[in-house]
């Protein structure tokens, strides 16, 4: 999962994002309102995508312990916007892209449908098991989020935030997701998130 992070941008935009909320953990604060823009999903087999999307979002917003609040809002003002592409152009599983929005900072995140592009052994079972295919799109759509949130890579593999650059055993990394899985649905049930994915997000900034 490769991701263009501009040191600066991401700092500015993990204090924006999570920084009011984070620095009255004594106080009750309210919910810091994200913008999110998710892009529709081409048709055919992946036009039930956008679900993996959403439900990516609400691991996220529950994760934060009610300090995020995700609500949808038009492309051009919304601070997160998740888009759609083949692995050639979204860098292998997913990219985070740091852009500005009016005055503030947001992020683009890119999310690869190609399975055909990510390598033969992942691709082979992609194609044999749906739901190990839904697993690779939902996981991605956390991790590159996760880069949007101001969250960077880690090395423990336990973690959404893993960077696969540190190697490691990536089909059996989907497929450890996957055995949670009954049916589709109990992707909304199963975060995929880490104790040290959680503590990070909600560590003061």
């Amino acid at each position: 999962m490769r991701t263009d992070l501009r040191p600066l941008s991401f700092l500015l935009l993990a204090l924006t994002l999570l920084g009011p909320a984070a620095a009255r953990a004594d106080k009750p604060a309210p919910p810091t309102a994200i913008p999110v823009y998710v892009a529709p999903a081409p048709s055919g087999s992946m036009r039930n995508d956008v679900d993996l999307a959403r439900w990516a979002l609400a691991a996220w917003q529950r994760a934060s312990g009610g300090a995020l609040r995700f609500v949808p809002a038009p492309e051009e003002t919304a601070l997160l916007r998740l888009y759609w592409v083949d692995g050639e152009r979204a860098g292998g599983f997913g990219e985070m892209r740091p852009i500005a929005v009016g005055d503030h900072f947001g992020a683009e995140v890119y999310v690869n449908t190609n399975m055909d592009l990510l390598g033969p052994a992942i691709a082979a079972q992609a194609h044999a098991d749906r739901l190990y295919r839904d697993t690779i799109v939902y996981l991605t759509c956390v991790h590159e989020l996760g880069h949007g949130l101001g969250l960077s890579h880690t090395d423990a593999f336990d973690d959404i935030m893993y960077s696969f650059q540190y190697g490691g055993d990536i089909p059996g990394y989907f497929a450890r997701y996957r055995r949670k899985l009954r049916a589709r649905a109990d992707i909304a049930k199963n975060d995929g998130l880490s104790a040290a994915d959680v503590a990070h997000l909600r560590e003061p900034r």
